[in-house]
């Protein structure tokens, strides 16, 4: 059974294969941010009726960005109930694979050696990593200002894991759902703690350190990441420690 964690008032973390997703409720209605591998999908439902609700009651899907580790229940509920995908209009292209900046599995063969990676490579093999997978109609969410969909998210742009990154600051909550440009954990890290991604995994253009400023200045003190544990500090906290890790 899935394990559903509360970690603000209507704000739930649950976990896939090594990887997050959060479910955001107001009402009877919900937010889904992003949606685990194409094998988490029984998972992220049985998420959400955990919570006494069902995939349709979905008012809309966010990714944080486009990788396949992401996009599993956002791809399978889109094509099964129509409920739409909205990203950061940078990453609309990515999600759409007009263009793929994702780490395959020949990036990963010098590095067969390292720790945690065959397992891992192993283990996501089994949900699907290898698939190839889209959102044809993803649309762009609005520029700015929080989002009309249940939760009322905050894009914050965090481009550099991806191009087109995107966090979601809650601020009636203090909560900050940081994807992976800032994780808690991750199998093939041997740290714990806020931190960034093996550099294996960085596609952007831009620099993903850099991006950690947008999150630093953010009223939060819950930081749900893509990967790891939610943490109970400041996100500028959260955010110095994984500087010093970078380093």
């Amino acid at each position: 059974m899935t394990t559903v964690e509360e970690v603000a008032p209507d704000v739930f973390l649950a976990a896939g294969t090594d990887v997050n997703v959060v479910i955001l409720r107001d009402g009877d209605a919900l937010t889904l941010i992003d949606g685990g591998y194409p094998g988490d999908v029984g998972a992220v439902e049985g998420a959400i009726r955990s919570l006494g609700r069902a995939p349709e009651d979905m008012q809309g899907m966010l990714l944080t960005h486009a990788h396949i580790d992401h996009m599993g229940a956002i791809a399978a509920f889109h094509e099964r109930y129509g409920i739409p995908v909205f990203t950061d209009p940078t990453e609309v292209a990515h999600a759409r694979r007009d263009y793929l900046e994702q780490a395959t599995g020949k990036d990963f063969i010098p590095m067969l050696h390292k720790y945690g990676v065959l397992p891992w490579l192993l283990r996501i093999a089994r949900v699907g990593a290898t698939r190839s997978l889209s959102v044809g109609d993803a649309q762009a969410f609005a520029s700015s200002g929080p989002l009309d969909l249940p939760g009322a998210p905050v894009p914050v742009a965090t481009h550099g894991h991806t191009s087109g990154h995107s966090a979601y600051h809650l601020p009636q909550h203090g909560v900050v759902i940081t994807g992976d440009a800032l994780v808690t954990a991750h199998p093939l890290s041997k740290v714990r703690g806020p931190q960034l991604l093996p550099k294996v995994f960085d596609h952007g253009k831009q620099d993903t350190v850099s991006a950690l400023d947008h999150l630093a200045v953010l009223d939060a003190e819950t930081v749900v990441p893509g990967h790891g544990p939610a943490v109970f500090m400041p996100i500028a906290v959260a955010v110095e420690q994984a500087r010093e890790r970078s380093r």
